[in-house]
């Protein structure tokens, strides 16, 4: 707690093209792309993220994905630990159940942006959010698609209901 009651936010980010995207991209999207972003949200000690099989945590940089990128401070919030578990059951159950992922429109940087709204009342970086638009406005992107809507992104962590 770095104030009376207030608790810093963090978003990490990561480029899970370890830098592919920013050469690749140019040539087979006709457009610049920097990265392919997962996102998570750190916040009371533990990192936060939505994979294929609901919303996961782990210490701080602990998936297989190392270290972020980079990392946003997306402020501080006043929810303390216990609400926010009971924040984040309730949409684990509901609009952030595993079943409900998808790699365009429904994913980690959607849950990312969701809870730092919750928490800070700020939205996350656009160029986050804005990256499955991008590449669907693509021929390349759209030819893709069918195969892209059956991947599921997961780097790990533990499953904050107890379930697989």
């Amino acid at each position: 707690m770095d104030q009376a009651g207030s608790y810093p936010v963090k978003l990490y980010i990561y480029d899970l093209s370890r830098g592919m995207a920013r050469q690749l991209s140019p040539v087979m999207l006709g457009k610049q792309l920097d990265g392919i972003w997962h996102t998570a949200i750190v916040v009371h000690g533990k990192e936060y993220f939505f994979v294929g099989e609901g919303i996961n945590d782990c210490p701080p940089g602990g998936t297989p994905l190392g270290e972020p990128d980079s990392v946003v401070d997306m402020g501080f919030t006043e929810v303390p630990a216990e609400l926010f578990m009971e924040y984040l059951m309730s949409l684990a159950e509901s609009t952030y159940s595993g079943d409900k992922y998808n790699l365009f429109e429904h994913n980690c940087n959607s849950f990312s942006n969701e809870v730092a709204q919750f928490l800070t009342g700020k939205k996350i970086p656009s160029y986050i959010t804005d990256l499955p638009s991008e590449v669907l406005s693509t021929p390349f992107g759209q030819a893709l698609r069918p195969l892209l809507d059956s991947v599921v992104i997961n780097p790990g962590g533990n499953n904050i209901t107890g379930q697989r």
